[in-house]
């Protein structure tokens, strides 16, 4: 049986742990030293790491923990990241045989340009496109590939468990709340939020199914949503396509 643990790093980060009891891979490494700590401490061999972006705090670590334990390395093949040794793009598959592991991988492009996801029955390693109740910022992607790529997301099965890489939930149902007050699913995922941190629990994973009934940024067609917008614009929508909607929403949430 494939376990999966948060190991945390810097002040929000989760590098994502998957072991069997024996050996490990982990996901999107920005800290090398809590994960060498966490796997002596479970006595687990690293045997690969995966990479979701080319940003440090999820592969600051990479290269010395490929070096230490001899760990293959995957990562997005359209990103320069150090010590990557199988680079990989929409439709390649990992197999990590140590773990009887099968990854399949999915472009998701918007956060970074080259961002990829890793997914399996039941599993999504999405890095910094979806978060809890979020989404990340727009870097050197647009606006309309980082929608696409939520959209391809929320196809995924109702009941795939999101492993994102922060733990940003809290503060993205704040923001959500503003944009959909009627939401009674978003009201009660504040409650079990808050429930969860103060007893000192990650609020993830996720559901696909809980995001797409929370997530404002999967949520962009309610009439609410995009009430307030406008009330937040001061002006109308120039339209209410889909992509422009979203688009006004991000830019919202980057001065929130």
């Amino acid at each position: 049986m494939l376990n999966i643990f948060p190991i945390p790093a810097f002040q929000d980060n989760y590098i994502w742990a998957l072991h069997d009891g024996q050996h490990a891979a982990v996901v999107d490494p920005g800290d090398a030293a809590p994960v060498r700590a966490w796997l002596e401490e479970h006595q687990l061999r690293l045997v690969a790491i995966l990479c979701t972006h080319r940003h440090n705090d999820h592969t600051g670590g990479v290269c010395e923990l490929a070096q230490v334990y001899n760990a293959a390395v995957y990562g997005p093949r359209l990103e320069d990241i150090p010590c990557i040794n199988h680079k990989l793009g929409e439709a390649d598959v990992v197999e990590i045989r140590e773990l009887n592991l099968r990854l399949e991988v999915l472009d998701i492009p918007g956060h970074t340009c080259g961002h990829i996801a890793y997914v399996n029955e039941g599993c999504l390693f999405c890095g910094d496109t979806l978060f809890g109740c979020g989404c990340g910022r727009v870097f050197d992607g647009t606006a309309q590939q980082l929608h696409h790529s939520l959209q391809r997301l929320a196809k995924l099965p109702d009941e795939t468990r999101v492993y994102c890489a922060h733990e940003y939930t809290e503060a993205s149902i704040h923001f959500a709340l503003v944009c959909e007050p009627g939401n009674a699913q978003l009201k009660q995922r504040e409650a079990d939020a808050h429930a969860l941190r103060a007893a000192g629990q990650p609020t993830l994973p996720s559901t696909i199914a809980l995001e797409k009934s929370t997530n404002p940024f999967l949520r962009c067609t309610e009439p609410e949503i995009i009430l307030n917008i406008e009330l937040n614009l001061g002006s109308a929508l120039p339209s209410h396509d889909e992509v422009d909607t979203f688009a006004a929403l991000r830019k919202w949430k980057n001065t929130f």
